[in-house]
């Protein structure tokens, strides 16, 4: 069965990498063309969280593990890590930030790789985080002032981020951490070679094509949607139904569907809420931002408990 997923993660890869050139290339010759906060934030609630939406049902899988019976404390316990996250990112957002860019690099790049290589020894954890954080590198180097504007959307006024920001950019260690997170890819594409690990620089190259051409926040829902959340799923379709992928698939759909309805309320609500204050676009970043770090610290929680327990 892990041949089969290697496959198909192999073509949609290289499909994903063609529509990046593509979409790119079309983009371009149509100067016009913009893709709208609203757009994203469709994309990102239909396709994007779908894939975290599982959760309830891996959490399940814990409690029997732990012998818990009341699954109610795991809705509750959930909401609460989530709560939290916001809490203190009003607090103190732009340390909220740093540990949210962290462990979202480690996250991508662990999700986006564990079907080819399964160590988790610390050297390949590194590997893992580096080659997530060329999703983070791309748009602050491509794109700085923007990324920039995105950051204090997201409540992030301390000065010294900010210098420290514009220190990193002149002195181009934007670019030899670019390097860093090459040489992670080259190294785990050594790994026990086999042709199905060039979906680690078809990878690669899409994060870079996205980045150079689109907006931060065009190039990240385009790669959370259409690689990162896909192919998550992908996994998740197998471990339903390792025989037949497409009852697998109808399984899944059926399975996210309440939690991804659930959260696209509260993501509703909040933008409500947050449109008395903000214009819309703005509000729109804060939903898609700071709402997607209050569900990764419980999605990633939750992925490390079971994958510890498991075993």
């Amino acid at each position: 069965m892990n041949n089969k997923i290697k496959k198909i993660n192999f073509n949609h890869s290289f499909i994903f990498f063609l529509f990046c050139n593509i979409f790119s290339l079309l983009t371009l010759k149509m100067n016009s063309v913009t893709i709208s906060p609203l757009i994203c934030l469709f994309l990102i609630l239909s396709i994007g969280i779908s894939h975290g939406s599982l959760d309830n049902y891996k959490g399940r899988k814990l409690f029997q593990i732990f012998g818990i019976s009341n699954f109610l404390i795991f809705y509750l316990t959930y909401f609460l890590i989530a709560l939290v996250v916001v809490i203190f990112w009003i607090i103190i957002p732009y340390i909220s930030l740093i540990i949210f860019l962290i462990v979202a690099s480690y996250h991508f790049g662990k999700e986006d790789t564990q079907f080819l290589i399964t160590e988790n020894t610390y050297y390949y954890q590194l590997l893992f985080l580096l080659k997530g954080s060329l999703i983070i590198i791309t748009p602050i180097f491509f794109h700085f002032d923007e990324t920039i504007s995105i950051f204090k959307l997201l409540l992030i006024e301390n000065e010294s981020f900010y210098n420290f920001l514009n220190l990193v950019e002149s002195t181009k260690v934007l670019l030899y951490a670019i390097i860093l997170s090459t040489l992670s890819n080259i190294l785990l594409f050594a790994k026990n070679f086999e042709l199905k690990k060039f979906v680690i620089f078809f990878d690669f190259f899409s994060i870079i094509i996205i980045n150079y051409y689109f907006s931060p926040l065009v190039a990240f829902t385009i790669y959370f949607c259409f690689l990162h959340s896909v192919r998550h799923s992908v996994s998740l379709v197998s471990e339903l139904n390792a025989n037949d992928l497409v009852k697998g698939l109808k399984i899944f759909i059926k399975k996210a569907l309440p939690l991804t309805i659930l959260t696209v309320i509260f993501c509703l609500v909040g933008l409500y809420l947050l449109n008395n204050t903000y214009n819309f676009d703005d509000s729109i970043i804060k939903i898609i931002f700071i709402g997607l770090a209050s569900l990764t610290f419980p999605h990633i929680l939750l992925e490390y408990l079971i994958e510890k327990n498991e075993k």
